[in-house]
């Protein structure tokens, strides 16, 4: 019974071991399919070997190529929570998998703070003082069938996708799995009601190079030159290098998106003012695997940290780097179509630990952001505020913000904090902030003709401003004049 999701397979897969035909290994039992788009299916076989493929309903056939690989098209199939026949023939072997299921598929990557799993539950998959206690005992009572993990091992030397296939859910297939994926995976099919499938496929402390093909990064105007030797290394890890292992293996099987949570190895490498541009180059090249030009990206804002005052491997210089490296985050969203952010200043406990607890909050804000862009929930609230505009009236500046729902709060009904002006004496000094409606006003008693406001832009800033549905504001920085 351990092995449930193999059985229904072994007789005919033990009658194929001696033969050629294989499917990549992204095709295992278990498996959720993407619906309602076309289907690749692909693997090797003998040179000139036909291969003939049907999933559901649909049949197709293919002849392996002179290095033997071989790949199938197939036309969409609709979800389904019931499996689906797939079969694979061919080359004097047949592949038939079971348990397979047709609903949404996505792929979680980026480095530690995607990869911490659900082994650490409770600490990094709590639920907070007051949460439903549903939460409490999540990874003791998890078993939804119709939810499937794929967890990609951390295995560079691999020559094969390193994996041991599709799970059902278990206390065993989710100790190494992403708890912030795992979480968005429940979101999304309590939401749904359709199978829901997650790749997991992150590394800790690893910077975005490494999970960019580094042919983008020769092609590109703005690194090209960086590519000396065909190589670009990044904090001493090599462009492309996981992107060839864990990630180029998956593509193309047909998913709806990617979830990604990363950034906190290029801020200490100093990459602020790049990190957009490098964020682009890893968008736009992972949509060219897939040709898919509007395969949506959904990732995570990194949450305060004292990195200025980091003890071992200090990287910040100055309590801004942390706040300038959230506005190129902020910029992606802004410039790279299908792509939005998970503001999470609201999750940390500890400001000298890079790991926030929470991940069920991240999981679960980054399933609004599918629901509500990808899916056509308008109804789901997937954002907090974002300062729209600043302007001057009487002896107020008015900041003006969207995404407030039912209306602009504060966590603790306090008045709203983090809000920093230029002072006519040249320094940012603490101003008093009011609501009114979607509007914060600031005094303009004691500031500069010139001046600039700043919210939450501090590393350790934890701001409570709000929207109605609890997401927390997005930092910024904008100038004004008094016209005085």
């Amino acid at each position: 019974m351990k092995r449930l999701c193999f059985v229904a397979a072994a007789l005919l897969m033990a009658l194929a071991a001696d033969a050629k035909l294989k499917l990549a290994e992204v095709f295992t039992d278990c498996m959720v399919l993407q619906c309602d788009k076309p289907l690749s299916v692909w693997g090797t076989a003998t040179p000139g070997a036909e291969v003939k493929v049907k999933v559901g309903r649909e049949t197709g056939k293919a002849v392996a190529a002179a290095d033997g690989r071989w790949s199938v098209r197939l036309a969409p199939l609709r979800a389904s929570g019931k499996a689906v026949a797939f079969r694979v023939s061919g080359d004097g072997g047949r592949i038939e998998l079971g348990d397979v299921l047709v609903g949404e598929v996505w792929l979680a990557s980026g480095q530690s703070n995607m990869e911490y799993s659900m082994a650490n539950h409770p600490r990094y998959a709590k639920p907070r003082k007051g949460d439903p206690d549903r939460l409490r005992h999540e990874y003791e009572q998890a078993g939804n069938p119709m939810i499937r993990l794929l967890y990609v091992r951390k295995d560079l030397k691999s020559d094969t996708l390193p994996t041991a296939g599709w799970q059902r859910i278990s206390r065993e297939s989710l100790k190494p799995f992403s708890a912030a994926a795992y979480f968005f995976a429940k979101a999304l099919q309590d939401s749904l009601g359709v199978p829901v499938g997650v790749v997991s496929s992150s590394w800790g402390g690893t910077p975005i190079e490494t999970w960019t093909p580094a042919g983008a990064y020769r092609e590109s105007p703005l690194f090209g030159s960086a590519m000396a030797g065909n190589r670009l290394k990044a904090n001493g890890q090599e462009a492309g290098w996981r992107y060839r292992k864990m990630i180029e293996p998956i593509a193309p099987m047909a998913m709806r998106g990617v979830l990604w949570y990363q950034g906190e190895t290029n801020l200490i490498m100093g990459d602020t003012d790049i990190y957009t541009e490098k964020m682009r180059l890893l968008v736009e090249s992972w949509r060219k695997a897939w040709a898919d030009s509007s395969l949506p990206f959904y990732y995570v804002q990194i949450s305060p940290m004292l990195y200025s005052g980091r003890k071992a491997d200090p990287v910040a210089k100055t309590w801004q780097d942390l706040p300038r490296f959230w506005e190129a985050q902020a910029r992606c969203a802004e410039e790279i179509p299908l792509t939005a952010m998970v503001v999470t200043t609201d999750i940390p406990e500890d400001l000298a630990d890079i790991h926030p607890p929470y991940k069920w909050v991240v999981g679960e804000r980054l399933a609004r952001l599918a629901l509500n862009k990808t899916y056509g929930r308008t109804d789901v609230v997937c954002g907090g505020p974002v300062a729209k505009s600043l302007s001057v009236e009487g002896d107020s500046i008015v900041v003006e913000f969207e995404g407030t729902a039912g209306g602009l709060a504060t966590r603790d009904g306090k008045a709203p904090d983090w809000f920093y002006a230029l002072t006519k004496k040249g320094r940012y000094s603490r101003v008093r902030a009011s609501l009114r409606g979607n509007k914060v006003y600031i005094s303009t008693d004691g500031l500069a003709r010139r001046t600039e406001i700043r919210f939450g832009w501090d590393e350790t800033a934890q701001p409570n401003l709000v929207n109605s549905e609890g997401l927390p504001a997005l930092p910024f920085r904008r100038k004004v004049s008094l016209g005085r």
